[in-house]
């Protein structure tokens, strides 16, 4: 018989954490969003936060958040189906299908609290028993949950490997029995999203969140369209970045197809909080009837609606453009400044990696899209450079705002940082369950906010 009280086995798995160098800690930040930012009571330099405009602390974004206070109030009330769907809401589920929605002949867009929220509706309205979800072997945790709450079977992936998706579609097709299993939930009730008929559902994100890659979103439509499979895309942070107005990774190579379903996040280029979906008038329609995390949620404030579209209205401006080239530059910048400190086979490496994919005229940061990568570890990490000598860390391939240096152990990857944080940095190190073991990580975030001088001094230091 088990005496220990539950209290106690909850402080013998946080002394393991610990233990293990995996003990997460908040820290408090006395300023707002910003590459210069007080925390704990120190001015630092931050490389942490995905506002990757710099739109977070806008004055137009903090103006419209309170015209928005005094014309509707600060909360919602109720749900979007009682009560709580106001003109503000209604004003940017328009402007977000207009925006992102070219790859739909009807598009049609819905808002959410969050991107977690956004990912689970999508996910569990669209599938159930006796459908299948192939999924990325690095996708986010909420594409990941969503696929264990939809109760379908689920076939993961290797990292971007469309060759090794392919077959699994096709031998699932062969395996005919998969697709026309009894209709029927664990408790003999018939599957109420009425999807338990063998719907198929790629998802992926488009720019992986903790390598920077980007996914090789054209021949993952392709295999949809080949099996009759929608292609969900999480564009969390590529909305905002990617293409030549900001309209995400899908409106940037072009894309067109009723099988696309595209969400995209408000809390990181834009500023502000929330996230979206956009798909076909139908696909939105279902979400609203079906999706429980929609239907049965408080709407987002409406203020934080209207600051938004005063956002969008920002990135689809000369303004938003500039703030675009100037990341991109610092980008450039940080990538000259660590392949001169790893050396020049890691420069030569990801120069050659990258030239046949080039989509500039896109808008896509050169090399950032649908990259073959040059190897791919265990972990299916992109990686396609070399240590430097005496030094165990790795850069993986990314060409975004989002730029990894793998470590590897959970306790060389807090000491980085802490060497970084008494430079006057601050670059939290990520470590497992958010990246594989093994993969530690400082995961550097690049903001248009950011001055070049402090990209390279950020480099001197790390390699001092």
């Amino acid at each position: 018989m088990n005496t220990r009280s539950p209290i106690d086995v909850l402080r013998a798995g946080l002394a393991d954490l610990d233990a293990r160098d995996l003990t997460r800690r908040r820290r408090i930040a006395d300023t707002p969003c910003a590459p210069r930012i007080r925390i704990d009571g120190r001015n630092l330099v931050a490389f942490a936060s995905n506002d990757y405009l710099g739109l977070a602390n806008h004055p137009d974004l903090v103006e419209a958040l309170a015209d928005g206070a005094r014309r509707y109030g600060v909360g919602s009330g109720g749900s979007h189906l009682l009560g709580g769907h106001s003109r503000a809401h209604a004003l940017l589920e328009d402007t977000l299908a207009e925006y992102c929605g070219g790859f739909a002949r009807q598009p049609r867009a819905l808002t959410f609290s969050t991107g977690y929220m956004a990912n689970l509706a999508m996910l569990t309205a669209l599938a159930g028993p006796g459908a299948t979800i192939y999924s990325d072997a690095l996708n986010h945790a909420s594409l990941i949950d969503g696929a264990r709450l939809a109760r379908a079977d689920v076939r993961v992936y290797p990292h971007a490997d469309t060759a090794a998706l392919g077959a699994m579609l096709a031998a699932d097709e062969c395996g005919g029995e998969e697709m026309h299993r009894d209709e029927r939930d664990g408790n003999g009730r018939g599957n109420s999203n009425g999807n338990g008929n063998g719907a198929k559902i790629i998802v992926t994100d488009a720019v992986f969140s903790m390598d920077g890659d980007i996914a090789p979103l054209a021949d993952l439509l392709a295999l949809a369209e080949q099996h009759q499979a929608w292609l969900v895309v999480d564009d969390a942070h590529g909305f905002g970045v990617q293409g030549q107005d900001g309209a995400g990774s899908v409106a940037a190579l072009g894309l067109r197809s009723s099988l696309l379903i595209y969400m995209g996040t408000l809390g990181k280029a834009a500023g502000t909080a929330g996230a979206f979906v956009v798909a076909e008038d139908a696909v939105i329609e279902w979400l609203i009837q079906r999706a429980r995390t929609y239907v049965f949620t408080t709407a987002a404030a409406p203020a934080l609606a209207h600051a938004t579209l005063r956002s969008i209205a920002i990135m689809r401006s000369d303004e938003g453009a500039a703030r675009r080239a100037r990341l991109n530059a610092h980008i450039e910048t940080i990538r000259t400044q660590l392949g001169r400190s790893m050396g020049s086979s890691w420069a030569a490496a990801t120069s050659t990696t990258f030239a046949d994919h080039d989509k500039a005229s896109a808008g896509i940061v050169p090399g950032a899209a649908a990259a073959v990568p040059a190897s791919i570890s265990a972990q299916g990490l992109r990686v396609t450079t070399l240590a430097a000598p005496g030094n165990a860390m790795r850069l993986p391939s990314s060409h975004t705002a989002i730029q990894p240096i793998l470590v590897g152990e959970n306790h060389a990857a807090l000491a980085l940082a802490e060497r970084l944080l008494t430079h006057g940095f601050w670059v939290p190190a990520v470590r497992p369950p958010t990246v594989p073991a093994g993969t530690a990580r400082l995961r550097l975030s690049l903001s248009a906010a950011h001055e070049a001088a402090e990209i390279e001094h950020l480099c001197e230091v790390l390699f001092a």
